[in-house]
């Protein structure tokens, strides 16, 4: 009987197990997972977990019955030290090894640490990419205390955004010449630093991190423009790292992640790869998408695969940021728009930001304007691209765009 092995217990690894037995696989399933608890969702780590407002066990994905009921051998608390590919085999850290007849990797992503030279190491010094993160530093989210942001990206702007919450005093760097600058539009930039300012985060651009200072603990912070702040803890927001040694150690393919084409197939025609880790195709090239949407439908994809189907994945790029009481959705990709064009809602906050390359509609981000969010969603996907003079005009009925 078919033996498939899932390495990486995260969004991707629960949806390829899950869409395996919905589909009628009837062969062994394993999935193995290198933290303690099952499959979570990682997002509220970073907002409604973090601020006390989403107890552990609605993280989960699944009750933590469900693999047993669906006959799914789940390997908590245990890591892939090594592929065998020429005997289909993998090592275990416990020291066992385990046989596979279709492998696929959906080990995420790392986040990118500050190097030891500059402070990294310090206690106090926190990035949030999983449970054990998120757990690490809650204690330090209390009011009064006095918080460094290091990068002005989304995990960034959420963390600060908690932290303003809570009551903290926070101050956010972001190195580039603005907040967003490698994701969005100025307009969007614009948008989250003027609401960030009214809610009293000291947001500065243009200037990094030079160092950390501390006695074993972080104490203060000197900043590339020679401004020497005192702090209580920091938090490290620059981004993150697909997860390929295992798949390079054991010499498949990887670029910008795992190399898959169209089915989720990496160079070994046994091994398949989906979620953060992984690369795919679009529109031509290839990319990397980091979204729960792209992990659900891209290990979704595999599984129908693995399971003998000869489906192409076709992403449908999606993603959101909650921050205070703004909920931002993003629909499509941004890469290469040369235009954006604004349209304000009728309320304060409101407003949809659209992307254009020349006349071609790319992406919209909505901030709290799920109506425009959804239009766009559904005009980017049936390749439609409206006049940019009705998008800016108020009197436009939006959903009349959708019209044939």
């Amino acid at each position: 009987m078919t033996h498939v092995v899932v390495v990486g217990a995260g969004q991707a690894g629960a949806s390829l197990v899950a869409k395996l037995r919905s589909i009628g696989f009837e062969g062994d399933i394993t999935l193995i997972g290198a933290e303690k608890v099952p499959p979570y969702q990682r997002p509220p780590l970073s907002k409604a977990y973090l601020l006390g407002e989403m107890a552990e066990e609605r993280l989960y994905l699944r009750p933590a019955d469900f693999y047993a009921d669906q006959d799914i051998n789940l390997r908590l608390d245990t890591r892939v030290t090594g592929i065998d590919r020429a005997a289909k085999t993998i090592m275990l850290s416990d020291g066992d090894e385990l046989h596979y007849d279709e492998l696929a990797l959906t080990v995420g992503a790392h986040p990118r640490m500050l190097p030891a030279t500059i402070g990294g190491m310090l206690d106090g010094v926190y990035a949030v990419r999983d449970l054990s993160d998120a757990d690490a530093m809650a204690p330090a989210f209390t009011a009064g205390r006095r918080v460094l942001i290091i990068g002005g990206g989304y995990i960034g702007l959420e963390a600060a955004a908690v932290a303003s919450k809570l009551g903290l005093q926070v101050t956010l760097v972001e190195m580039a010449d603005r907040i967003l600058q490698r994701v969005a539009a100025p307009q969007t930039s614009d948008y989250f630093r003027a609401l960030h300012s009214a809610h009293g985060v000291d947001i500065r651009e243009g200037v990094g991190l030079d160092h950390l200072v501390g006695d074993g603990h972080v104490s203060g912070a000197v900043l590339t423009d020679g401004t020497e702040l005192a702090i209580d803890f920091a938090v490290v927001g620059v981004g993150i790292s697909p997860a390929t040694i295992l798949a390079e150690s054991a010499g498949i393919d990887v670029g910008n992640g795992i190399t898959t084409d169209a089915h989720g197939r990496t160079s070994d025609p046994h091994i398949w790869a989906a979620g953060d880790c992984a690369s795919c195709l679009f529109q031509g090239e290839t990319i990397r998408l980091e979204s729960v949407g792209n992990a659900i439908d891209q290990a979704e994809t595999v599984a129908v695969n693995i399971a003998g189907g000869d489906q192409p994945y076709v992403p449908k790029p999606w993603f959101w940021s909650d921050q205070y009481d703004c909920k931002l959705q993003i629909a499509g990709l941004n890469i290469g728009y040369t235009d954006v064009y604004v349209r304000h809602g009728d309320a304060p906050g409101v407003q949809s930001n659209w992307y254009y390359d020349g006349a071609t509609l790319l992406a919209v981000d909505a901030m709290n304007d799920p109506r425009n969010y959804m239009i766009g969603k559904r005009l980017i996907e049936a390749g439609r691209s409206p006049d940019p003079a009705l998008i800016t005009d108020p009197a436009t009925d939006m959903k009349a765009l959708l019209k044939p």
